[in-house]
């Protein structure tokens, strides 16, 4: 968020593209600021400010514009589907500012409202012509980092960081020829030299903070820490303008330092988890590394918090990529960066590292990662340290490491849904059938499953397991009595018990009527599909006791 320092600075500087000021002493039009934030957002974003004269010397004149901020910002999300954030800030006479932060468009597209793609003309907002909307269209074109940038050369990377990526390669590889090459052979064969010119992709990676300010200054990732959610400045703050091999054991060690250990006790031993998982970090971040769109200008935010961690990118998802389907479908935004992360083994070229995030939160029983705060304006992953159940991780240690080496990442998402009692998703139904024949889980309804009967004798609980199979035959009982009292008069069939569960197959619903019909509580009149359910026992049934 902007600070009035930061105002006071930008009133100096001319008015371009990215940047517009208005008086708007008594207000503003809504449909009118609606068409700024578009045409800003179509420039790739900037700050439209209202309160300060546009002309210079600007004066702070004060707007009583948009004075229900979260309304406005409601509306915008509502109109634009865009997170536009806004600020009120006050000199020091009292006179009141409101500063609206535009976010760029997506790249390959531009933002329309009201039948048209605004941009901005002088002091006028026109409809963008074809030639420029096409222009726009062809941005998500061919991989950006593979691309050259020709003014940059080998003296704008770090050499250190060039033998690190040889060093890593060398290891990965077995290939101790990589150790012979020059800087420049070796870059070349890694496809990050081009007949002589540096990549973009070669800048992300070994670009020296002089370099990168020169050619690509986006690429950056800045680390705050704070210790609660509180709007105040981040109690410590980090910014890497370097190549990614410089600075990302750097990066870990400052996560690091504040990574609490939660300890639990089992039995006689105590066992350690730290709240930050270094695995599922480190991949995390060179998924922001890579797939970042690196033609918008908003650095990666590393936001680190006591109990969660937030890694926040400029970009949505790439094409075709969305939560759904994240962990089965692979589209690399920036397929250089992957594949020189995939030749140093930091990464699989199979994957996104997704799946080792996911498998490696449920192994330690914390929340999957959650990607609420993503649009098509950036990704926003948060990894939350919260050890939920330490039981279950000692019941996946009890399933044994060799067993789960052949799990897949569907089989751990399955688990965590069973043992959280959610409903099994038609995706994933396919792995039941191999988890029950290995006794893993057990099925207790139609579509309900539990963890097995071994979960709860390993922990010392099989009471528990007698109690909640029980308890919930006892609520099914009680659900079909409930149902045949209320139909008294004209009886109940067995489709329309069916119906009371669901759930259950018609066997399970035979089964518990036939354990009511002995108890006394009910009795059948008729046979076959034509037989209806009473309350209370028969004369037969009466007879007999």
């Amino acid at each position: 968020m902007i600070t009035i320092e930061q105002l006071h600075l930008l009133m100096k500087t001319a008015e371009d593209e990215h940047l517009e000021f208005k008086a708007a002493r008594e207000g503003f039009d809504q449909d009118r600021l609606t068409k700024y934030c578009v045409a800003l957002a179509n420039e790739r974003g900037g700050k439209f400010i209202l309160g300060i004269t546009d002309q210079k010397p600007r004066q702070v004149v004060g707007t009583k514009a948009f004075p229900n901020l979260d309304k406005i910002r409601q509306t915008l999300w509502d109109r634009l589907h865009m997170r536009v954030e806004a600020t009120e800030l006050h000199d020091a006479a009292g006179k009141r500012v409101v500063v609206f932060e535009i976010p760029s468009r997506p790249i390959g597209r531009a933002v329309e409202y009201d039948g048209a793609y605004w941009m901005r003309l002088g002091e006028d907002l026109r409809a963008m012509p074809f030639e420029q909307l096409r222009l726009i269209a062809d941005e998500a074109g061919p991989d950006f980092s593979a691309e050259m940038c020709r003014a940059a050369s080998l003296t704008d990377l770090d050499g250190m960081a060039i033998e690190r990526f040889r060093a890593l390669w060398i290891q990965k590889s077995g290939n101790n020829a990589l150790a012979t090459l020059s800087p420049d052979h070796l870059l070349t064969d890694a496809e990050l030299l081009v007949d002589g010119a540096v990549t973009y992709a070669a800048l992300v990676l070994f670009g020296t903070q002089a370099g990168l300010g020169k050619y690509l200054a986006q690429a950056e990732v800045i680390f705050e820490y704070r210790s609660s959610d509180a709007s105040l400045p981040a109690q410590q703050r980090v910014e890497f303008r370097r190549g990614f091999f410089t600075f990302d054991d750097e990066l870990w060690n400052l996560i690091n330092l504040r990574n609490d250990i939660q300890q639990y006790q089992a039995n006689l031993v105590t066992f350690d988890i730290p709240t930050f998982n270094e695995r599922a970090v480190r991949e995390a971040l060179l998924n922001a590394v890579s797939h970042r769109e690196y033609r918008l200008q908003g650095s990666v935010f590393v936001r680190q918090y006591p109990r969660r961690l937030e890694i926040v990118s400029p970009g949505g998802f790439p094409t075709g990529i969305t939560v759904a389907n994240i962990l089965t479908r692979q589209s690399p935004r920036n397929r250089r960066i992957a594949e020189a992360f995939n030749k140093c083994g930091l990464v699989e070229r199979s994957g996104q590292g997704m799946n080792r995030m996911f498998e490696e939160c449920i192994r330690e029983s914390k929340p999957v990662p959650d990607f609420t705060g993503t649009d098509d304006y950036q990704v926003a992953v948060t990894l939350s340290g919260e050890v939920q159940d330490p039981q279950f991780i000692r019941f996946l240690e009890q399933i044994g490491k060799e067993r789960l080496l052949f799990f897949n990442t569907q089989d751990f998402l399955l688990l965590d849904i069973i043992h959280r009692e959610k409903i099994v998703p038609n995706e994933l139904k396919d792995r039941l059938t191999s988890l029950l024949a290995q006794g893993i889980i057990e099925r207790k309804g139609r579509e309900k499953y539990m963890l097995s009967r071994r979960f709860y004798q390993f922990l010392g609980q099989s009471g528990a397991y007698t109690r909640r199979r029980g308890l919930d035959q006892e609520t099914n009982k009680m659900l079909l009595l409930k149902h045949i009292r209320d139909n008294t008069r004209q009886g109940s069939r067995l489709d329309e018990l069916e119906q009371v569960l669901p759930n259950l197959l018609q066997s399970a619903v035979k089964r518990l009527l036939q354990e009511l019909k002995q108890q006394g509580y009910i009795h059948t009149v008729g046979r076959t599909r034509g037989a209806r359910w009473y309350p209370g026992p028969g004369k037969k049934d009466n007879k007999s006791n």
